[in-house]
Order: structure tokens, then C-alpha cells, then sequence
């Protein structure tokens, strides 16, 4: 599997691009899987269903089979958060993990920035930025700008950068030239 980062603060358009960039990955070929960590408490069981009350009375994981879909919800229980590299290992084989969240991570990625947020730049002070995608020029940056509203070019450019997974947790990855 080969892994890829999407990053950048709040509001700055990260799902919207996915939204856009999974689709035309996918039309290439290539089965495509995320991860995405959230700061939130993320709960997508309800209360009084009968996976969120077996949860509840202590289960550790609780995995929920229906007609469509199925999920594994894990309690952490006070436990730390999985790494990274522990989260990828579990996902099942494909030929993409994207990953959204994980900034500190030393994965390749691609910061989405708008000047419009009113925030800085992630880049340089985060490991693993390969480029920035924008909605317009950016100077002053020594990194690769693309248009945010380029999907095909943004494909391309994620796939000729995304490497295959090994332990990231520390080590930055080099850009590679395409």
C-alpha cells in the first residue's frame, strides 16, 4: 500500500478536495482508503441501538454487520491513541491510503491553504509538505504550488509522490521528482 497525506487547518477546504480527488483516483484505477483523525470525540454509534448499548456495558470493540456496510468501533477506554502505522496496518490491502490529520507524521502530504481562512501556512514548519494546492499564487514559497482546482493534476501529483507505507512516524519523507 501506498500512503499520502492531505493537510491543513480548519476550514481551509481539505474534505472538499477529497470529496473531489477520490472520485477521479478511483476512475484511474486504484482502490482508494482513508484515515482521518479528528481532535473531536467522534461517536458514530447512537444511544439505545444495540451496538452503542453493548459498547457501552464494556465490550472493547464492537463490530456492526448490516446489508451495506459493516464497522468496527474500538474503545480506547482511557488507553492512548493507536499510532499511525498501527492504524494503517489495519486497514485492509488497497493501492492508496489517504490520510487527513496525523500533521506531525512524516508522510508525504499536500497542504491545502486558502488565504482567505486568515491562517498561516503549515509549510515549512510541518514534516512531510511536498507541495501546497491554493486558490491562488503563492509567493515567497520554496515548495510546489498547485491550483486547488486542478483534481487531475492534483491526482497525478498524489500518486507520483505517495510511497509505500513503512513507519512514519518520525522520518520526513524526500520529494521525488515525477
Amino acid at each position: 500500500m501506498k500512503v499520502f497525506g492531505i493537510a491543513g487547518h480548519s476550514g481551509m477546504g481539505k474534505t472538499t478536495l477529497l470529496e473531489k480527488l477520490i472520485p477521479e483516483l478511483t476512475a484511474r484505477g486504484k482502490l482508494v482508503s482513508l484515515i482521518k483523525h479528528s481532535h473531536k470525540n467522534v461517536d458514530i454509534d447512537r444511544p439505545g441501538k444495540d451496538s452503542h448499548r453493548l459498547r457501552e456495558a464494556g465490550c472493547k470493540e464492537v463490530l456492526l454487520m448490516g446489508n451495506d456496510r459493516w464497522a468496527l468501533m474500538h474503545e480506547l477506554r482511557g488507553a492512548p491513541e493507536p499510532t499511525l502505522d498501527e492504524l494503517v496496518t489495519r486497514m485492509q490491502h488497497c493501492d492508496l491510503v489517504l490520510i487527513e490529520g496525523f500533521k506531525q507524521g512524516g508522510f508525504p502530504k499536500l497542504e491545502i491553504w486558502r488565504d482567505g481562512v486568515g491562517k498561516a501556512t503549515l509549510w515549512p514548519d510541518t514534516p512531510g509538505i511536498v507541495a501546497i494546492a491554493s486558490d491562488q499564487s503563492l509567493a515567497g514559497v520554496d515548495v510546489l504550488v498547485l491550483d486547488l482546482s486542478d483534481v487531475p493534476a492534483i491526482a497525478t501529483f498524489v500518486l507520483q509522490q505517495a510511497q509505500h507505507f513503512r513507519s512514519y512516524e518520525t522520518s520526513p519523507p524526500a520529494l521525488t521528482t515525477p
